[in-house]
């Protein structure tokens, strides 16, 4: 396992310098999630959301800061378990998605400006009658391999002895689909990502998101560990964007206005906490 982490971080440290691997390489590859409404998910085979937008804004950054409109754009499907290795081997340049912006992470990845704040919550079906953690003391909850809501759940449920069992699908739909199938009595997760999921759903009405956030959690973009250029880049576009009102914007178009797939609105209103960086431009770290 040491000789397999040296390994990784010389790879890190060969790529360290983004900018420089997309001008001799030509081409730049972003990653995307299949499933992390309404931030990066696929429609029609296409990746979309307001990470997807913000990839986009930082691709065209990328092609003026280089002088190269005809750069090449790659489009890399990852998971909450690969995203970093992936990252810091160079299979992918940037990770826009639903991360969360830790100081266990930040050992590996640089973190952009945070541009969400969430919360662990748990997804049930209506009918089941779950109000909160303690009403799931001994069923299954799943909850996605390789999440930081992982680590929070197995901590408060040892703190409090709910005697969950807890079960660790590969991505968020793969959890849904077991709540959905009654294999899993709740899906914890990032509740922006639970609503998100619902209202994509095929009957939005039978389910709902129950319990209070065990804590509140900045979203952020990944980039490669020591490389200030290319985090600056990053900076520089999602920085412009909250300040001239278009982050607004767009965050109005992911969670106030009808959205693909099936043009269900969020209608979750912007918290005071992402309003606040709005002003602050803040990369800070939840823990």
């Amino acid at each position: 396992m040491l000789c397999a982490s040296l390994g990784l971080a010389a790879v890190a440290g060969a790529h360290a310098d983004t900018l420089a691997k997309v001008a001799q390489s030509g081409q730049i590859t972003m990653a995307y999630r299949e499933s992390s409404v309404p931030f990066s998910y696929l429609d029609k085979g296409k990746p979309v959301g307001m990470a997807v937008d913000i990839s986009n804004a930082v691709v065209e950054a990328v092609k003026k800061a280089m002088g190269k409109s005809d750069l090449k754009v790659n489009w890399q499907a990852v998971t909450s378990q690969n995203r970093i290795p992936l990252l810091m081997n160079g299979t992918v340049d940037l990770e826009c998605g639903s991360t969360t912006n830790n100081t266990t992470r930040a050992k590996d990845v640089d973190f952009a400006i945070n541009h969400f704040y969430t919360g662990t919550r748990l997804l049930v079906k209506r009918s089941a009658g779950i109000k909160d953690y303690a009403d799931l003391k001994g069923k299954t909850v799943a909850v996605t391999a390789g999440t930081t809501n992982l680590q929070v759940l197995r901590k408060a449920n040892a703190e409090h002895k709910w005697e969950l069992e807890m079960v660790t699908p590969k991505d968020h739909a793969d959890a849904f689909l077991l709540v959905q199938n009654d294999r899993a009595a709740a899906f914890g997760m990032d509740d922006i990502l639970l609503f998100g999921l619902i209202s994509n759903s095929r009957s939005p009405a039978d389910y709902e998101v129950v319990g209070q956030a065990l804590q509140v959690e900045p979203y952020a973009c990944m980039v490669r560990k020591d490389d200030p250029k290319f985090k600056a880049l990053v900076d520089g576009v999602i920085g412009n964007l909250m300040k001239s009102g278009q982050f607004t914007q767009l965050y109005d178009k992911w969670f106030m206005q009808p959205i693909p797939p099936v043009n269900a609105a969020l209608g979750l209103p912007m918290s005071t906490q992402l309003k606040q960086n709005l002003s602050d431009l803040s990369d800070k770290a939840a823990f």
